[in-house]
């Protein structure tokens, strides 16, 4: 027998299916091949050669994804979260210079080592929205790390959470440039930064340009 609906209530939607344990395996061997490949070649890959990385058959790929950009958001998901992992880890230092070096280590060579990543979050043509959700979901724990940094008198005063996906800019633009002649060229780098970007110096020098607010971050990502 059928539930009939009360007048004036709208009918129950039945509870979407969790995937099945195969499925589940292929979408996730799909998000790797796909984070394997961005990481080498860039978003310029086709769900095609994202599926025969995989292993899988075209159609288990289009069965999982509508097409590539879906898949591109899968890979974001999965880097924002990651993202977000390591400002808690950070946090969860007890010295907050060595969290906050911990963080920009760890996200740099992330952001080193994948074009694919650098493209998702900072550079594709739909940039926008994907920096408007870097911010909602990130800024909070990133500001946390940077303030935890100051108050300890360890961080300039003058460095705000807009900086962080800059520095991680230039540090994969060195190793685009140095990956086949040192591609571990980036933590020289990443050194000469972090001592800059460090509060206990003397005579540090004052930025020559105040840092980006949120609302000419996103204007500057479009």
């Amino acid at each position: 027998m059928s539930r009939r609906t009360a007048p004036g209530t709208a009918p129950e939607t039945p509870p979407s299916r969790p995937l099945r344990a195969d499925a589940e395996r292929n979408r996730r061997r799909l998000i790797a091949a796909g984070q394997e490949l961005f990481a080498e070649r860039g978003l310029d890959v086709t769900l095609d050669d994202i599926a025969r990385h995989a292993g899988v058959g075209v159609g288990t790929a289009y069965r999982r994804f509508a097409g590539r950009e879906e898949l591109v958001e899968a890979v974001f998901e999965d880097s924002m979260q990651h993202l977000i992992d390591l400002t808690e880890a950070a946090l969860a230092q007890e010295d907050p210079w060595e969290g906050l070096v911990q963080l920009f280590i760890a996200a740099g060579n992330d952001f080193a080592h994948s074009r694919g990543l650098r493209e998702v979050l900072l550079e594709s043509a739909h940039g926008k929205a994907r920096s408007n959700a870097l911010q909602e979901r990130l800024t909070p724990n990133l500001r946390a790390v940077l303030t935890r940094a100051q108050e300890a008198g360890r961080l300039r005063d003058d460095i705000e959470p807009t900086d962080f996906p800059f520095i991680q800019l230039m540090l994969g633009a060195i190793t685009q440039q140095s990956r086949g002649v040192a591609p571990d060229l980036w933590q020289r780098y990443l050194t000469l930064l972090l001592d800059g970007l460090r509060k206990d110096q003397d005579n540090a020098t004052p930025l020559p340009h105040p840092a980006l607010t949120p609302e000419e971050f996103d204007r500057t990502m479009r």
